[in-house]
């Protein structure tokens, strides 16, 4: 397959500007008790490794410094332990204060590596990803406020 730099940069910032969003969905959904939709959300979610996977093989092609493998793979591996933890074995770890501080710190880390993704993209990209990692942020920690999740 022969990519333009150009298209690359864009797949990779729709796909972190998809994450975010569908994280900020995941919160939105769980505030009003919206399980199924949550639930969809979060498969999405976990689908977006799709197109993360294929950046990461297809990175070494554009030259692209270590930091932007280690954010590739940082957000995999968060959606891995989604897929395991909510998914695959429904683990209730969010009541577990040493499991949640670690999970939380894996999710901001990732997260916040989608930005260095997007900003690939052009400053547009930077400034949307920026403003929804800001807002996603918030409800972050306004839902677990309210939810205990």
């Amino acid at each position: 397959m022969n990519l333009s730099l150009t298209a690359f940069n864009l797949i990779g910032a729709i796909t972190a500007l998809c994450l975010l969003v569908l994280t900020i969905l995941v919160f939105i959904f769980r505030l009003y008790k919206f399980e199924s939709a949550e639930f969809v959300s979060g498969l999405l979610f976990i689908l977006c490794a799709v197109p993360l996977v294929f950046l990461l093989f297809q990175a070494q092609n554009f030259d692209r410094p270590s930091l932007y493998y280690i954010q590739v793979i940082l957000i995999l591996i968060f959606i891995l332990a989604e897929f395991l933890l909510d998914y695959v074995f429904k683990v209730d770890f969010r009541h577990t204060q040493w499991m949640v501080v670690t999970y939380v710190t894996i999710f901001f880390a990732s997260m916040g590596g989608m930005i260095g993704v997007a900003s690939q993209a052009g400053k547009s990209f930077t400034i949307a990803a920026v403003a929804l990692f800001l807002i996603m942020t918030i409800l972050a920690f306004y839902q677990r406020a309210k939810t205990g999740l």
